[in-house]
């Protein structure tokens, strides 16, 4: 509406809380409309509650658990959102897109460390059954815990149609490859963390992997626009359209604002979001989620190590977990 959006930033340290409150306040001091914060509830907590103190806009680009708002921060939280998936709806649409595919049966690998992890494998379940599917067997491991290879070794001997999980770090290599160098070809279905190649390199290959994700950063994304930024920002994950999808939807609800950045008001026109167009899809929010729901996965397939877009799917249910 005729002014420039500018973004000044400062540096959190990750989970330095003295760090990120006064990096907040910093921001704030010079006169910030809107603060958008990182991707883990529990490094931007400090951020959030000094930018929710002051009455502010609250954003992250893609926390994808349901605690970015009243949730996590009570009635200030009001003010929270996040442009990432809520793991309920991505734990459904892996789910849908596993019944899909023909895969009746499923083993669950529940890494323990982040509560995005373990929500997203209970929506699994919980739509998976819903759907007809069994469970086989459920597993945990933790990143850090150095316990992923009993875990893996306790999975290769139950069978089923596929394993799920949600992980990254190092835990995902040594799941995923500790699972092939036994042999088992049994595919493997992650979440949006475990998006990407940069973990694939050496033996044994990564075959018939599967992750939901955002969009492709491998140059077959469906969306043009998406590949043009794809390119732009020579990505290696799909997670780089959330931080466009913010943009795209903070300067809409100012627009539906009247140009205002009050904001109260502008939670209050985010939260009433329906299909809201944004580069990463159609965005949604409600007084229950303010993390979005009902936006359209990519799905990647990594076989002998090379990665692929092989379909898209959408949850047509947020299960309650």
């Amino acid at each position: 509406m005729g002014r420039p959006l500018r973004i000044d930033t400062c540096d959190t340290n990750n989970n330095n809380a003295a760090k990120a409150k006064s990096c907040a306040a910093s921001l704030l001091g010079k006169g910030a409309d809107v603060i958008f914060t990182t991707c883990d509830v529990d490094f931007a907590t400090q951020v959030v509650q000094e930018s929710l103190k002051a009455g502010k806009l609250t954003i992250a680009p893609c926390i994808g658990t349901d605690q970015m708002g009243p949730k996590r921060f009570g009635a200030a939280g009001k003010l929270a959102f996040s442009f990432g998936n809520v793991a309920q709806d991505e734990g459904s649409a892996m789910a849908e897109y596993a019944y899909r595919k023909g895969w009746r049966t499923a083993n669950l690998a529940t890494n323990t460390l982040l509560v995005y992890f373990k929500n997203v494998v209970q929506a699994f379940e919980k739509r998976f059954t819903q759907l007809g599917g069994k469970i086989a067997g459920r597993e945990s491991y933790a990143t850090g815990a150095n316990n992923v290879n009993a875990a893996v070794s306790r999975l290769n001997g139950r069978k089923a149609d596929v394993i799920v999980t949600s992980t990254a770090f190092g835990e995902l290599p040594a799941l995923v490859k500790g699972i092939r160098s036994l042999g088992n070809k049994t595919p493997i279905l992650n979440s949006w963390a475990g998006d990407g190649t940069y973990w694939v390199a050496g033996n044994p290959q990564v075959t018939d992997y599967y992750a939901v994700t955002y969009a492709s950063a491998f140059g077959d994304d469906p969306n043009k626009a998406v590949r043009a930024l794809a390119k732009r920002l020579k990505a290696f994950t799909g997670g780089f359209v959330t931080g466009s999808a913010a943009v795209d939807g903070v300067a809409t609800a100012i627009r539906r604002s009247g140009g205002s950045t009050n904001g109260a008001k502008l939670a209050a026109t985010m939260e009433k979001f329906k299909k809201v167009p944004t580069l990463s899809g159609l965005v949604s929010f409600s007084p229950q989620f303010h993390s979005v729901f009902g936006r359209q996965y990519r799905v990647i397939k990594i076989q002998n190590n090379k990665a692929r877009y092989v379909g898209a799917v959408t949850a047509k249910v947020v299960p309650k977990i």
